[in-house]
């Protein structure tokens, strides 16, 4: 799936969900160190459990987070299943 963000300086996030479990995040643009971070802690890890983790981070004073950005599009992902 593809995911345009808002409010964060990714442009955009791509990942699969195989067997309900989050695979293959990769974000274009944002902090490169940040976003392989949370690439890789939630790589494999329950969809659920990725949501509720990551869910409601802030940077700064932009009211979301590109961790706050994955949630939302996997939120999307499982709403669209």
């Amino acid at each position: 799936m593809t995911y345009k963000t808002k409010g964060v300086c990714s442009q955009q996030i791509d990942f699969d969900i195989i067997d309900g479990k989050v695979c293959n995040v990769r974000f274009l643009g944002g902090c490169n160190g940040n976003t392989q971070g949370v690439s890789r802690l939630i790589e494999g890890m329950e969809v659920e459990e990725a949501i509720s983790r990551i869910e409601g981070i802030q940077c700064g004073f932009r009211g979301t987070s590109c961790p706050d950005q994955l949630a939302k599009a996997l939120k999307q992902a499982l709403k669209n299943a």
